[in-house]
């Protein structure tokens, strides 16, 4: 199954906004969601900083900051289409 992975702290209107667009996306596509507080680790402070949100999709970065839902989507159909073929 598609795993998408999505960077994210508190009190970032971004990453609300990617947030409920990906949720919105779940109800069409199936896949797995992992949401993880950068906060949580200074790596991952240091790493993304002010670059979230950033999502991953099995393991490749694939946008950040400002989320393209149309990209996104389109991106997790062609992800879908190739474990299923």
């Amino acid at each position: 199954m598609t795993k998408l992975t999505l960077y994210t702290r508190a009190n970032c209107p971004l990453c609300d906004k990617a947030k409920a667009d990906i949720l919105d996306i779940k109800n069409d596509i199936e896949f797995e969601l992992e949401e993880i507080d950068i906060n949580s680790s200074d790596e991952l402070t240091e790493e993304f900083g002010l670059m979230i949100p950033v999502i991953y999709i099995d393991g490749e970065e694939i946008g950040y900051g400002i989320v393209n839902e149309t990209y996104l989507r389109n991106r997790l159909q062609e992800k879908q289409r190739n474990h299923i073929s």
